[in-house]
């Protein structure tokens, strides 16, 4: 039973030495123009190590411009990486955005707007006049 614990706690581990490591080294080594500014949110390992899929957000900048620049630069930081990190295989890193964030704030701006009364969304295709919904009650 402690075996089997082991393997994914290690993977987490690892994962998450490597999304602090990059989130030193793109602002830090890192000079692409092309490059937002970029926020490292999850890294998911394959269990045999051979591949890290990273996945970022970005505040300034185009998304896919960033995400060229990421993956035209893998090669470059998973060699910083392997300098930082003492194991024996180092994943090939693939950069992906993650567009959780700004799901999440869509999602926060719709409910502030319904509870604002605002309405939106679905409600505004069927024709409403304001009859019946019960809120002011």
């Amino acid at each position: 039973m402690r075996h089997k614990k082991k393997a994914p706690a290690r993977g987490i581990r690892v994962a998450e030495q490597i999304q602090k490591d990059l989130a030193e080294l793109i602002p830090r080594e890192l000079r692409d123009p092309r490059l937002g500014f970029v926020t490292i949110t999850d890294v998911e390992l394959t269990p045999d190590y051979a591949y890290a899929t990273v996945y970022f957000s970005v505040l300034t900048g185009s998304a896919e411009t960033t995400e060229e620049a990421l993956n035209d630069s893998s090669g470059y930081l998973r060699n910083m990486i392997f300098k930082k990190l003492h194991i024996h295989t180092v994943p090939t890193l693939r950069f992906k955005h993650d567009q959780s964030v700004e799901r999440g704030a869509e999602m926060s701006l719709m409910i502030d707007r319904a509870l604002k009364g605002e309405g939106g969304g679905a409600s505004d295709s069927t024709g409403t006049d304001g009859g019946g919904d019960g809120s002011g009650d």
